[in-house]
């Protein structure tokens, strides 16, 4: 109906001149007729001129002495009509802000006499500051000098700003906002009395029915942008879309490195592969129950090659290679026993047992593989720590590696990720030596953060599986998450993992581009 109205009257009117007046004389509501303006107006009907108009509105103090008086008024009705009253006496009846602004204006106004003893010069005043704001409150007009000077006092304010095709007016104080919204209206270049029918799509029906012909056709806005595309539908693992794109990454810059991926489908490893394999001896703290999940069923395995784990306890009791070994009473039952895998490394063994078994064969190739996938601690959830995890890991089995090698490929590795900032630790690990922690710097937390560990596999874990003397292997291996929250600026490791994920974050992050030139 207000289309029908708008259109109708300015095919014998040159303009409405305001969009308000105009909803009041023909009864229509002021909301519906701004809709359909700015709907002919984006049509080019007509023409629509935002009106600028600026409305006076109460301060949250104005509100205050709209209410309860102005200052000068609570002190005069404060004072005692016969008699004075010590100014420290009067100070404790009425509030500190409206004895200070009080006592100002009363004083000047010539109500009271000031001194160490106030009193009254008058016994009857009217609080023309209340009935202003009073009047203002209502939206009737009041005298400029006296608008002046309750702006002066910052009991009103005026504040006006466009935004788009609309007029809002609203004051410094968001409680005493209001919102108005106009607009004055002329014939555009394509008036018409009645709106033309419109189509999007050239349909089959247009075409059959011959409607084609009287059909206008809305134009394409080839500017328009379209709806910002949401983030991917949630990810099938556990883990968050972010450590999915990261992991993508990962990979791609491990292939670019001419690395080879491990399988890594066992999640379930036998102790022998998990830690024997690797010189990690029986008694070590990692081999507990509260630091390993064991399992109970299956509790063992029964698949082991016989020759191996024999080369394996003899390097364990009594050394070789250069070794005095661990000197204790290896036992099967322990290599045995079945875990949820704590390192990606028990694949990385089987691997080097393999490549080791097929050298006797044939010649030695020389190999680098990478994993990355799940493994799983004991250990007691914090902000950097989780009992479950993903492991990355790197190897590179060869002749004639040093450890000036492995500093040189984790450079090289974790360049491409991003982490410039690099430092190298000495460390202790059972099966390399030397060993070294890796440290990169956290901006997040201001400090710097390990992020893996690496070294060069030890004679005693190689050489029982069949590598000569000149073979060596060097290593690293790193969580997951450790650098996606240093990608992300992430500080807490939950934020990534399990039930305290915030999915508006996957949002706001952009695409994991890392690797990418």
């Amino acid at each position: 109906m207000a289309e029908e109205v708008i259109l109708g009257y300015l095919q014998n009117h040159d303009e409405i001149s305001d969009s308000g007046q105009f909803a009041t004389d023909h009864g229509l509501d002021h909301s519906d007729v701004v809709n359909v303006i700015k709907s002919l107006h984006g049509f080019r009907y007509v023409d629509a001129q935002d009106i600028k108009r600026e409305t006076d509105v109460l301060t949250e103090e104005g509100e205050k002495y709209a209410e309860q008086g102005s200052p000068e008024v609570q002190l005069f009705l404060a004072v005692p009509a016969e008699g004075s009253i010590l100014k420290e006496e009067l100070q404790k009846l009425v509030d500190p802000a409206v004895f200070k602004i009080g006592c100002s204006q009363a004083a000047k106004n010539k109500w009271v006499q000031m001194g160490n003893q106030i009193s009254r010069k008058v016994q009857h005043v009217e609080d023309r500051i209340k009935d202003l704001l009073l009047q203002i409150r209502d939206g009737q007009e009041i005298d400029t000098g006296d608008k002046k000077s309750l702006k002066a006092r910052k009991l009103i304010a005026v504040h006006t700003r466009l935004v788009s095709l609309v007029v809002l007016v609203f004051t410094t104080c968001d409680l005493c906002s209001r919102t108005w919204k106009g607009y004055s209206v002329r014939k555009g270049p394509d008036y018409a009395p009645i709106r033309r029918r419109t189509a999007t799509d050239l349909t089959r029906e247009y075409l059959q029915g011959g409607d084609w012909r009287n059909i206008e056709f809305k134009e394409y806005n080839f500017s328009a942008k379209g709806p910002p595309p949401e983030a991917f539908i949630a990810h099938k693992f556990i883990f968050t879309r972010l450590e999915v794109w990261v992991k993508e990454r990962l990979k791609d810059i491990f292939r670019l490195m001419n690395f080879e991926e491990m399988p890594t489908n066992r999640y379930v490893e036998s102790s022998f592969w998990n830690f024997d394999a690797l010189f990690q001896p029986q008694q070590h703290p990692a081999r507990d129950s509260h630091d390993t999940f064991f399992l109970k069923a299956p509790e063992t395995t029964k698949q082991l090659p016989e020759d191996y784990v024999e080369l394996v306890k003899r390097v364990h009791e009594s050394g070789g290679y250069g070794s005095r070994g661990y000197g204790y009473d290896w036992k099967r039952e322990e290599a045995n026993k079945n875990l949820l895998r704590t390192h990606t490394t028990a694949i990385s063994s089987r691997m080097l047992y393999a490549v080791a078994q097929l050298a006797k064969q044939q010649s030695f190739t020389p190999k680098r593989y990478f994993s990355i996938d799940r493994v799983f601690r004991n250990e007691a959830v914090d902000r950097t720590h989780l009992a479950e995890f993903h492991q990355i890991e790197g190897l590179v089995c060869d002749r004639g590696l040093t450890l000036g090698h492995l500093i040189g490929v984790l450079q090289d590795f974790f360049s491409r990720l991003g982490m410039d900032k690099l430092k190298f630790k000495p460390a202790y690990n059972p099966y390399t030596e030397p060993s070294m922690e890796i440290f990169s710097y956290h901006k997040g937390l201001g400090k710097w953060v390990e992020i893996g560990n690496s070294g060069m596999f030890r004679p005693e874990m190689l050489r029982p599986m069949g590598f000569s003397e000149d073979v060596n292997v060097i290593a690293w291996g790193l969580s997951l998450e450790r650098p996606t929250m240093i990608l992300y600026g992430i500080d807490n490791i939950r934020e990534l993992f399990g039930h305290k994920v915030d999915l508006a974050l996957v949002k706001r992050n952009p695409l994991c581009l890392i690797g990418i030139q």
